[in-house]
């Protein structure tokens, strides 16, 4: 297991702008760490809080709803390289930077087709991805 970025508090998720066809307007979310270890004053990010990033307010299309709708962004879950596996805080593994997150995008307000139609588009979420974005490029963990 290689050392990767500890992610902390603060730190960015950035969502790519593709969600299983759809086409987001996304803004980045911000992690708030629970860790009970602090690393140069601030706590290290643990299993576990990337369930809070939450990003409203986002506003996407799909073929054919050209007709903008809008939802929130949130993190999904992460993949095995993003926690670290002997590393811990408080029992818990810390969050790496590793590759991507597995993203959700839940419509709120569904896009539509253009007038006379008006149809909403049927589906509830959209699958993407993301990558937490690590203020600190020094600190690592297994």
């Amino acid at each position: 297991m290689a050392l990767d970025i500890i992610i902390m508090d603060g730190d960015e998720v950035q969502f790519l702008p593709t969600f299983s066809g759809a086409v987001v307007s996304v803004k980045p979310g911000t992690l708030k760490a629970s860790g009970k270890t602090t690393i140069n004053g601030k706590k290290v990010c643990i299993d576990g809080d990337e369930k809070k990033v939450e990003v409203t307010n986002c506003s996407y299309v799909i073929p054919p709803f050209t007709v903008p709708g809008s939802g929130t962004i949130k993190i999904n879950n992460l993949t095995s390289d993003q926690l670290t596996q002997k590393a811990k805080s408080g029992n818990k593994s810390l969050l790496l930077k590793g590759k991507l997150c597995i993203a959700l995008f839940e419509v709120k307000s569904p896009a539509k087709l253009p007038p006379p139609a008006n149809t909403p588009d049927p589906v509830p979420m959209y699958i993407g991805q993301g990558k937490l974005m690590p203020k600190n490029t020094k600190i690592k963990a297994t």
